[in-house]
Parts: structure tokens; sequence; C-alpha cells
């Protein structure tokens, strides 16, 4: 997955600036996004925006990561708090929407726009914290569609890359954390993953280079966590063939019923798998659906995977969700959010080593 630097947004005194302690919290739903713009520009561009933010997840259950709501230029003043808001019209179009990305650009900005090098403008914390504010904005509809959906990887995962951070601000908490469980998965692997107070460590298995949380045992709302590596490994194992053959030998092996008959699997339907960027590494991250080889039940899970070159370990970091009767965008959300916590022993200060595993003592 391409991720592009963005072109940092030059405005002019039609934003009001406060200091960020002054504003308050944004609020709304995470998954939705508030799109200001023209009724009849908005028709011609409603096509790309769907397709980009409205893209379906599988979990099984169709899901939109996000929910488009289209509002007038009349409405932007009370959107001012809202969590993901975008502002979008073609330059020069005579539109209320137009007519205020127009003043609010500098002519610097302007001018990119017109030759083409520019079309997005990101503005965080504008009116409120934790707040993305998009600008979208090219000479003609035409173009402007054509960008939306070129650069439809970058587009979702700034709203996605908020909504996560906003999503780790809410599950951290020192005061909910199992220190214990985090010390002594560091103490027999090398790394670190946060343990929210409601996980329980299921399985530790150092022989096996295996480790696994759980939460909600046996419930209808359950979350599985596990790490696996492999030492003195071979970047060719880095491909989406040998990911679903490590993983479903790992399932297979821990991921069983208690009378030992059934066991994990990876679902043929609905997988993908794209590169891109964990915390400063090439990995390979894997969305999909897993399933019981007796097709009992299923649901979604996601995974990343990459070569730590320093210990030559190649690592697979994997959640999955079993909640039958609920949306699960939200829940596999808070699932990819945990793995983002992951961190190994040699990126950690040594302080930080060392009073993690005072817990043990």
């Amino acid at each position: 997955m391409k991720r592009i630097l963005l072109l940092t947004i030059i405005i002019t005194a039609g934003f009001f600036f406060q200091s960020c302690d002054q504003k308050k919290r944004a609020i709304g739903n995470e998954d939705e996004i508030f799109v200001i713009a023209d009724s009849v520009e908005y028709y011609q561009m409603e096509a790309a925006l769907l397709q980009v933010f409205g893209k379906i997840i599988y979990t099984p259950q169709p899901e939109n990561l996000f929910q488009i709501r289209r509002l007038p230029f009349e409405k932007l003043s009370s959107m001012k708090r809202k969590k993901n808001v975008i502002v979008v019209a073609p330059t020069n179009s005579g539109s209320q929407t137009s007519n205020y990305i127009e003043s609010i650009l500098s002519p610097d900005v302007k001018s990119l726009i017109e030759s083409d090098s520019a079309f997005v403008f990101n503005k965080y914390d504008l009116w409120a914290r934790d707040q993305l504010v998009m600008i979208l904005t090219a000479p003609s509809i035409e173009k402007l569609n054509q960008k939306i959906l070129a650069d439809h990887e970058n587009l979702l995962h700034y709203f996605q890359n908020i909504s996560n951070k906003r999503l780790f601000k809410s599950l951290y908490n020192a005061k909910y954390e199992k220190r214990e469980v985090q010390a002594e998965i560091l103490r027999d692997h090398n790394f670190m993953i946060y343990v929210q107070a409601d996980f329980l460590l299921a399985m530790n298995k150092p022989e096996d280079n295996f480790v696994w949380i759980r939460r909600a045992v046996n419930s209808d709302m359950e979350r599985w966590i596990f790490v696996h590596y492999i030492e003195d490994a071979s970047p060719e194992y880095l491909n989406k063939d040998s990911i679903a053959v490590i993983r479903n030998r790992i399932t297979e092996k821990f991921y069983r019923t208690s009378d030992e008959q059934s066991y994990v699997e990876i679902s043929d339907n609905y997988k993908t798998t794209t590169e891109v960027n964990f915390h400063g590494k090439y990995a390979l991250y894997t969305q999909g659906l897993w399933r019981m080889n007796d097709r009992s039940m299923g649901g979604p899970f996601l995974s990343y995977t990459f070569l730590d070159e320093k210990t030559n370990r190649l690592y697979m970091l994997d959640g999955s969700l079993y909640a039958p009767k609920y949306q699960k965008r939200k829940l596999i959300q808070q699932v990819d959010v945990t793995l983002q916590s992951f961190k190994l022993e040699h990126e950690m200060s040594q302080d930080d080593v060392e009073d993690l595993l005072d817990e043990l003592e």
C-alpha cells in the first residue's frame, strides 16, 4: 500500500485558530464522515467518494468502513466539532463550497492546484482536538473524480489512521493494563504488546515461539490475539501464500475446540493481502475470514507479517473476532489497534525494559 507524504496545507485568516488546549475534543461516531458539498456537485462526485470512503469489508456480513453524510455549505458551522469532515468542490465553480475553498487557500496552494500538483489538503485539530478536516479540490469535477479514485488508498488511510489514534487514546490506560502479563511476554519472547485488563494470557509457549491472549472467553463477543515468530527466517516467507500456510499451521495446532475435533483455518472468501508500513518496517497486511474446519463458526481476522532484520525473526501478529450477533467493523478495529501496540525489545529504552521486568519481582 502506498503511503505518500501529504503537502502541508497553507491557509489564510479564513481559518480561526486557538491553542490546542482551548479546543474541545471532537465528537461523533468513528465511522461517520461528514461531507460539505453543493448538492449538484456532490451528485457528480458521489460515486467516487462512496467507492473510496464507503469501502465494503466482509465480516462475513458486508459492512462499510465509513458512512458518508452529505451536508450543504450552510451546515459547516455545525460540523466544527465532528471528528471527520471533508470539504469538497472544484475550483472556480461558483458554488458556496467552491468560494469557501478559494477564500481559505493561499495563492501558492492555488498555483499547485492549477498545475495539477496537489488536490488534497489535511488540517488536524482545526476546530476541535483529534479532528481531521480534509479539503479536496481540483480545476474540474472530472479531474477531481479522477484524483479521488487514483489516490484512494491514501485518502482512506488518513481517516483510518486518525481514527486508530483516537481509539488508541481511549483503549490504552495505565490503570487498566496487565503489566505483569506484558512483562512475562517481554521476558520470554523479547517483545511487548499492550494487554488490557479484561484480556487473559491464554497460552505462552516460548518453545513454540507463540503467545496467545484472549478476551471474553466463550462469550458471544470474543477476541483472540496471537504473536508467532520464526527464527532465522528467509525473506522469501514474505508472500501471501506463505502467510496463509503459516497461519493455518499455527491455528490448527493452537486454535482448537476443547474436544480437539475441530480447529481454525482461513476461509477462501474475501481474503486480501497488501503491502504496508508497520512501524517503519515493510510488512504484509492480510484481511480475511476464519472458520472452523467443520464450518460450525467463523468471523473476521487480520494480520501483520514482517521480517525484523536485527533479530532475523519473521513475525506474524494476528487478531480475530467471534461476534455473530454484532456489527464487527468497530470491534475488529480495536483488535487492529491492539496489534499496533507491538514493540520489539530492541526498540524500547533500557529504562522501559527494566521498569516492565520489575513487575515480575
